[in-house]
């Protein structure tokens, strides 16, 4: 089955991200201008639904529909308080700032787990590797940051399993010398990580960008460009990582994805937010709660 892209709002011009359904309306970020844009679905209708986000690239609901963020201009994970506050949820990591946080999932217990990357700002006194890092909610209401990874030079997106029990992990270095792979960690009951499977490699092309489960448990993903490949696709994988479906965007580089009933809203290093409409799946959402 193939699946027809259009504009379901016009083209920024500049960088989209973090697509999240919040039950009525698609948020997704558009970082160069620090706002996060929301779009009715039913009307066409998009507004600016908070400004001043310090970068804020990966959007994510946790269990109880409150709605965290990477901002990466400010080096925190935050979270959008529904009286128009925003709460500065971790920053630091062992007492060193974090770098320029990107993507984040999280568990329904409230840890957030999210990817690092050392190359997206300059270090100075903050921590000099690329990682994934989990805040773990401690009692009284503040949050523990531990680092997970020891072996990402440039985490991506990342994409917890149904059951928890994985957590995918795109590696996608721009560097020749480094790797572009799709990852499957198994995570441990105390939220550390096993040693990893690669699922696929992408060899010299981009990789994956951000992704969302289906709710069949498949990863459905932003991948490639178009310097070389297959150019910017919606690529489905199993759970073991073989590609089950293929489908080519207008954007040239798309970045994340989101399930809204069967339809998946993309955006893209142009500025898209796209749609497909009726794919014959839905997603695995840990707000709205299906």
């Amino acid at each position: 089955m193939s699946w027809n892209f259009e504009n379901a709002a016009p083209v920024i011009g500049s960088i989209t991200e973090g697509n999240a359904w919040d039950g009525e309306r698609l948020l997704y970020s558009n970082i160069a201008m620090n706002r996060i844009m929301a779009l009715d679905p039913d009307s066409g209708l998009v507004e600016v639904w908070r400004e001043d986000t310090e970068g804020t690239n990966g959007l994510n609901f946790d269990s109880e529909g409150r709605l965290f963020g990477c901002a990466g201009d400010g080096r925190k994970i935050v979270r959008f308080d529904s009286d128009g506050q925003t709460t500065t949820i971790a920053d630091r990591l062992d007492g060193r700032r974090i770098n320029s946080p990107n993507d984040l999932a999280i568990t329904p217990s409230g840890s957030i787990y999210f990817s690092d990357r050392v190359g997206d700002v300059s270090p100075d006194v903050g921590i000099d590797f690329s990682a994934i890092i989990s805040a773990e909610p401690q009692d009284d209401g503040s949050y523990k940051t531990v680092r997970r990874t020891f072996d990402t030079s440039m985490p991506n997106g990342l994409l917890f399993s149904a059951d928890y029990k994985t957590l995918y992990v795109a590696q996608s270095d721009y560097r020749a010398s480094e790797a572009r792979e799709l990852r499957a960690y198994p995570v441990n009951e105390d939220g550390a990580f096993g040693k990893y499977e690669v699922l696929h490699d992408f060899g010299p092309h981009r990789g994956i960008d951000g992704m969302t489960l289906s709710s069949e448990g498949n990863i459905v993903a932003c991948t490639g460009w178009e310097l070389s490949g297959p150019g910017g696709n919606v690529t489905v994988f199993d759970p073991k990582g073989r590609i089950i479906e293929t489908h080519p965007t207008p954007a040239k580089r798309p970045t994340n994805c989101t399930f809204v009933g069967e339809d998946l809203y993309v955006s893209s290093i142009e500025g898209h937010c796209l749609v497909a409409r009726n794919t014959g799946m839905t997603g695995y959402l840990l707000w709205p709660k299906s």
